[in-house]
């Protein structure tokens, strides 16, 4: 994994939970760990990984995501075994 992932992985975990982190780069994980994302209806976007398909919303207007979305996706993680 290149070290960008890796940082952005570690922040996904780092407590209390960041709310500066870019959806771009989770996105970008989400890729490299082997996603396959969709474009749906308005700002969602579909991702199928770990034999698993969870729906998001892209934030908007600013690029970073909200903390609760973090979270979500730091359980979801770590259910399946992704970790820093």
């Amino acid at each position: 994994m290149k070290r960008k992932h890796q940082k952005t992985l570690e922040l996904i975990f780092s407590r209390p939970v960041s709310g500066n982190i870019k959806w771009r780069d989770i996105e970008v994980l989400f890729i490299e760990l082997g996603a396959e994302i969709t474009e749906r209806e308005g700002s969602r976007i579909g991702v199928r990984l770990f034999g698993d398909r969870r729906v998001f919303h892209r934030p908007h207007p600013s690029p970073n995501t909200d903390k609760g979305a973090v979270a979500a996706i730091r359980e979801w993680l770590r259910a399946n075994e992704v970790t820093p």
